[in-house]
C-alpha cells in the first residue's frame, strides 16, 4: 500500500488503496423475470436523502442481478454517486445493489479508519466532485477518479472526535430540515381541511380542465435554427431549475434569443412552470415564479401555466398538483419507458381542476405566506447551520 507522510494528520492514502470502490448496474427493464417478483433491494440516487440510506421503492430478482453489472453491497458499505447529481453520500443500513450512477465504498481494514469518519471525508468533496464533472459532457466522474482521491487518516482516536464534532452539526442541520418539512405538512394539513379530498370532491367544488383556466405554452430549444442575425443573450430555465415546490435560480444558464421570442416565452411572476417529464413520483410537479429575472424564458421541455388569477391563484393550483386528484391523471395518462415518464401539452391541457371560490383560495394563499415567513427564517437558520458544518469539515478534510 503507497503510504505518505502527512504531518501531524496522519498518513495519507489513496482511497483505492484504503478501500474496495466498485459501481452498480441497472438490469434491462425491457426483461420482466429481472423485475417482477424481486427482493434485492435496488438503490437509485433519489434514495439518498442523509446519512443513513435503508428504505428503497424497487426490487430486482436473482435473475436480474445475475444478467447484470448490479452487485450485492453489505450494510456499512458508503454509497457515493457520481452520475448526474455528483457527491451525494451515504451509508447503508441493509443489504442491497445500485444502479451504475452510485458507487459502492467499502474499508479493507477496519482497523484503519472509521466508516463514519470515511462518510464525512467523502462529504466534503461534494463541489470538488461537482466541479470536476462540469469538465463531462454527461456530468459524470469515473471510478479512477474516485479511487484516487487522498484521505487523510489520522489516529482513530482523532477520527472519532470529528465524527463525533460533525455528527453534532448534522443533527442540528437535520433539526432544521424536519422544522421545514413540518411547515410543509402544516400547508398540506390546512389545504384539506379548507378544501376537503380532491379525489373525492366531497365538498363538491367546480371542476374545469385547465385549458379554460390558464393560458399554456411549451418553451423553445437549445438548438433551434434561426434565420435573424440580431440576437439577445438571455436567462433560460432548464428542467433542472423546476424543483418541487421552488425554483433554482443559482444554476440558470443563458441561450441567444430573438426579439419575438422573447416576447412570446418572457417568465412573469406567478407564472406557473411544469416538467414535462421525470421519475414517476414527480409527474407533474409545478412550481410558482415569485420573482423573475428579466427577459428570461423556457426550455421546450418545461410547460408554462399563466392562470387566469381572478377565477384560480397561483398558490393554491401548486399545491393541487401535489394532491391525488392531479397525480392519478398524470399518472394514468402519462407515456412511461424505462422508469421515466412524460406528459403532453394536450394532456396538460385536459387536465381536471377543482375550482373553489376565490375568497377561499385566497384565505388559503394568506396562510401559506405566513408559513413562508417562518420557513424563511428557518430556512436561514438551516444555512447557517450548514455553512458552519462545511467549515469544519474543511478545516480536518483541507
Amino acid at each position: 500500500m503507497t503510504i505518505r507522510i502527512c504531518g501531524d494528520e496522519g498518513m495519507k492514502y489513496k482511497l483505492g488503496e484504503l478501500c474496495d470502490v466498485v459501481s452498480g448496474g441497472t438490469p434491462s427493464r425491457a426483461i420482466t423475470e429481472f423485475w417482477e417478483g424481486g427482493t434485492i433491494p435496488w438503490i437509485k440516487i433519489g434514495n439518498i436523502k442523509g446519512k443513513y440510506v435503508g428504505e428503497v421503492d424497487e426490487y430486482i430478482t436473482q435473475a436480474g442481478l445475475e444478467g447484470s453489472s448490479a452487485k450485492i453491497l453489505s450494510a456499512g458499505t458508503i454509497l457515493f454517486t457520481i452520475f448526474a447529481t455528483l457527491g451525494e453520500v451515504g451509508i447503508l443500513t441493509i443489504k442491497a445493489c445500485t444502479n451504475q450512477a452510485i458507487a459502492g465504498i467499502t474499508i479493507k481494514n477496519q482497523s484503519e479508519a472509521l466508516t463514519d469518519y470515511l462518510y464525512y471525508f467523502l462529504k466534503s468533496k461534494k463541489s470538488h466532485v461537482t466541479a470536476l464533472g462540469r469538465g463531462v459532457a454527461q456530468n459524470n466522474i469515473n471510478l479512477s477518479i474516485l479511487r484516487n482521491f487522498e484521505v487523510p487518516i489520522p489516529a482513530l482516536s482523532t477520527q472519532k472526535q470529528i465524527v463525533d464534532v460533525l455528527d453534532k452539526a448534522e443533527k442540528i442541520i437535520e433539526a432544521r430540515q424536519q422544522q421545514l418539512q413540518k411547515l410543509d405538512e402544516l400547508v398540506k394539513a390546512r389545504f384539506v381541511e379548507m378544501f376537503g379530498d380532491m379525489l373525492l370532491n366531497d365538498m363538491t367544488w367546480q371542476e374545469s380542465t385547465l385549458d379554460t383556466l390558464s393560458d399554456v405554452v411549451s418553451g423553445i430549444t437549445k438548438g433551434r435554427k434561426i434565420r435573424e442575425t440580431e440576437l439577445i443573450e438571455v436567462p433560460y430555465m432548464a428542467v433542472s431549475n423546476v424543483k418541487d415546490g421552488y425554483i433554482d435560480w443559482t444554476t440558470l444558464k443563458t441561450i441567444m434569443a430573438t426579439k419575438q421570442e422573447i416576447e412570446q416565452y418572457r417568465l412573469l411572476p406567478y407564472d406557473v412552470l411544469m416538467t414535462e417529464g421525470g421519475n414517476p413520483d414527480k409527474l407533474g410537479r409545478g412550481s410558482v415564479i415569485t420573482k423573475s429575472l428579466k427577459n428570461s424564458i423556457h426550455q421546450n421541455h418545461i410547460f408554462r401555466v399563466r392562470l387566469q388569477t381572478e377565477r384560480i391563484l397561483p398558490v393554491y393550483f401548486s399545491e393541487y398538483l401535489h394532491h391525488q386528484k392531479a397525480k392519478r391523471y398524470f399518472l394514468g395518462c402519462a407515456k412511461q419507458t424505462t422508469g421515466i415518464a412524460s406528459i403532453n401539452m394536450k394532456q396538460l391541457r385536459a387536465l381536471p381542476v377543482l375550482v373553489p371560490p376565490l375568497k377561499l383560495q385566497e384565505q388559503f394563499a394568506a396562510f401559506v405566506e405566513q408559513t413562508d415567513k417562518s420557513k424563511v427564517a428557518v430556512q436561514k437558520a438551516l444555512d447557517e447551520a450548514k455553512l458552519s458544518c462545511d467549515i469544519l469539515m474543511q478545516k480536518y478534510f483541507g
